[in-house]
């Protein structure tokens, strides 16, 4: 299969246009989104007299499909070689019409996109005069810029099918199953020695009450024993070069410093011979590890690994299995692989709650709920007990919203000096499962529950709050201006804490419950993802996390094109929305593979080798994509710098053609002479003409 290559270049020719030009335009009431404000009738009426019209049309919805087929007709039975609709925004149906255009056997890049709904009607709902008046000036620039419009052709470029996964959570995990079972090659990279993410710690998950390692174990057999997917733990993305179809990844890879070989038995000895003790993460703190570990019994891999930054190579681990197995003097060392497509399944953080907030940190009563969790499960550190420090708890109680929903002057900004004021969705379900889980295994423990707003938003999540209730479970609302306060009980209470607050169900009383353990229901932080973030250029919703393209029309799809997410890089999800976010990564993937090749809009930059001098300040204004290099040619008989423009990585932002001092480079689709053509008409009374006053 031939395909086109990514450079482009390009020798200007007449941009003139030509005569005898057929331009339609057809005008959209938009069921009377644009039609009760803008005198349709009035603006197709002034359409025909600009030049190059040769018909012009209203319809009550452009985008239904007698609209398209009303446009393929006119196309065929009236010879149009350009095509004005003037109607919503282009990113809702800009693909739709140039369907239409491809079917009737015309360019679909000679159709020009006029917005009349979101930049008229909608803007101008009080003056209809007025926004009759520019709708139809807008429509006189579409039909100049049509004028001048040429047939492109989009860009090819080979694709490589594999996919590269990074993160190894849940998310990552079902991306890469569904990636192999439709056929794909996949590298999964992991940053931690071990796979599962934040799903291995839970210990039963809502609302299908499964315990988290019956759902976990399956999907991790799958995806380890397919032959389909390589996986690197340890690894970390370092670098990202290439462009859709041809990415280049460089991964530094830790040595895991233990090998295969070592046996169940040399494995607890060398773990306990090892003296350096830390805090164990997998257990939020809970308990300690060595510096040589397993994250927990049934963990992917089985085999232990050193954790570098506490390891001091003293030697006492590889003593105690005989010196087989274990490389303390292994090396990181870096590969490269090559894919077509990038899934990002990054993942979240728990929020960590300062020093002092609630108590935290300061109160050894007070943990947050993912502790809690870890507390609860059977597989866990306490073994499902619930106690602190030996003491049995009679009473606990839960604060929503710690980590999520703050308020600017209210609550302390995190180091990028902004706050989460976001809401983390999944806490409320997830901290109501545990209060119920406390009131049925300890009956005689009672549960309070302090918080803003009960959010349980998925299906089944409500029977949580109902049941709570039944259960017995006490609930206090406040105010984000009046957050609880948590502090040492009275002598008089046999419970070491209390916590206080504003009771707004209650008419703003305060109330003080006593507290053994107070549980700060955490909400979700993005991962720490700043190095790709750079790396590939991506951006970021206000919330910190990854940024969709479009909520509805490209919800997995980053702005980078051939990079998706996957789960909850995204934003705050439970696993099942995660697990579906992921396939939908996969999919979006498997869609953008499936021919062995991909096709390029072909809005990039061209250059018009006559002009080109080899200044070079378009290379300096397009670093941040570096689409464009300068390359040795040899015009009349002179070698030259010139500029050359690779297609695939350029999008189109025009900032070459800002600065280029000769005008030699140019976005196909959207040339100056274009836009002087458009201010032109734009100046242009087109009434007055149909009136005879020209």
């Amino acid at each position: 299969m031939a395909m086109n290559t990514p450079l482009r270049q390009h020798s200007q020719a007449d941009n003139a246009p030509s005569e005898g030009m057929r331009i339609g335009v057809y005008v959209c009431h938009c069921g009377g989104n644009i039609s009760d404000i803008v005198d349709v009738e009035r603006a197709v009426e002034a359409a025909r007299v600009m030049p190059g019209v040769a018909l012009a049309k209203h319809f009550m919805f452009m985008c239904s499909e007698p609209g398209q087929n009303l446009i393929a007709e006119d196309i065929a039975k009236e010879k149009l070689d350009r095509v004005v609709i003037a109607a919503c925004a282009p990113s809702l149906h800009e693909t739709t019409f140039r369907r239409v255009l491809t079917r009737a056997g015309l360019n679909p890049y000679l159709y020009e996109a006029v917005n009349i709904r979101e930049q008229v009607s909608w803007v101008s709902r009080s003056d209809h005069e007025g926004a009759t008046e520019k709708a139809i000036r807008l429509i006189a620039a579409g039909v100049a810029k049509a004028k001048r419009s040429q047939a492109l052709q989009p860009h090819r470029i080979d694709a490589n099918q594999r996919v590269a996964v990074v993160g190894g959570g849940i998310g990552g995990l079902r991306c890469a199953q569904d990636l192999s079972r439709n056929g794909h090659q996949v590298t999964l990279i992991e940053k931690t020695p071990f796979l599962g993410g934040h799903a291995a710690q839970l210990g039963r998950v809502f609302p299908t009450e499964q315990a988290a390692c019956e759902l976990l174990k399956p999907l991790l057999d799958e995806v380890t024993q397919d032959p389909n997917i390589t996986i690197y733990t340890c690894a970390e993305v370092a670098k990202v070069a290439g462009y859709i179809g041809d990415f280049r990844l460089t991964i530094n890879v830790e040595p895991r410093g233990v090998t295969e070989t070592l046996g169940e038995a040399e494995t607890q000895a060398a773990i306990e011979a090892c003296p350096e003790i830390v805090r164990d993460e997998f257990n939020y703190g809970l308990t300690q590890r060595k510096a040589i570990y397993l994250r927990h019994s049934d963990c992917y891999p089985g085999t232990p690994a050193i954790d570098w930054s506490a390891c001091t190579r003293c030697g006492k681990c590889v003593e105690a299995v005989g010196g087989k197995g274990i490389q303390l003097d292994a090396q990181p060392g870096s590969i490269e692989i090559s894919c077509g497509m990038i899934a990002l399944a990054t993942g979240f953080l728990p929020y960590e709650p300062r020093r002092g907030e609630y108590g935290f940190g300061e109160h050894p009563g007070v943990i947050t709920l993912p502790q809690l969790e870890r507390m609860l499960d059977e597989q866990g550190p306490t073994g499902g007990k619930l106690g602190m420090d030996g003491k049995p708890i009679k009473n606990v109680a839960f604060i929503h919203c710690v980590g999520s929903r703050q308020v600017e002057g209210i609550h302390e900004p995190g180091p990028d000096g902004r706050v989460n004021d976001y809401c983390s969705r999944q806490c409320c379900t997830a901290a109501l499962r545990a209060a119920n889980e406390i009131r049925k295994r300890f009956p005689g423990v009672n549960v309070y529950d302090f918080y803003q707003d009960i959010r349980t938003y998925g299906r089944g999540h409500e029977h949580y709050y109902l049941e709570a209730s039944k259960l017995g479970v006490l609930f206090f609302r406040w105010i984000a201006e009046e957050p609880p306060i948590v502090e040492k009980a009275n002598g008089n209470n046999q419970s070491s804490l209390q916590v206080r607050v504003k009771d707004t169900l209650t008419w703003g009383e305060e109330l003080a419950a006593p507290a053994d353990l107070v549980v700060l229901v955490t909400g979700m932080v993005p991962g720490d993802i700043d190095n790709l973030v750079d790396a590939m250029k991506l951006a970021r919703s206000p919330d910190r996390f990854l940024q969709e393209v479009h909520p509805k029309l490209r919800p997995v799809e980053l702005a980078v094109s051939g990079v998706v997410m996957a789960g909850s890089a995204q934003g705050p999800m439970d696993i099942s929305e995660s697990s579906a976010g992921a396939s939908t990564a996969a999919t979006k993937a498997v869609m953008t593979l499936a021919k062995g090749y991909i096709e390029l809009d072909p809005f990039v930059a061209e250059v018009n080798t006559n002009l080109c001098t080899g200044h070079g300040l378009c290379v300096e204004e397009c670093k941040p994509m570096n689409a464009i290099t300068m390359v040795e040619r040899w015009v009349n008989g002179d070698k030259l710098m010139q500029a050359e423009v690779n297609a695939a990585l350029c999008n189109g932002c025009g900032m070459c053609a800002a600065v280029c001092p000769t005008g030699a480079i140019q976005v196909a689709g959207w040339r100056i002479d274009q836009f002087n053509a458009m201010v032109d008409a734009i100046t242009q009374d087109y009434e007055q003409k149909e009136a005879g006053n020209e």
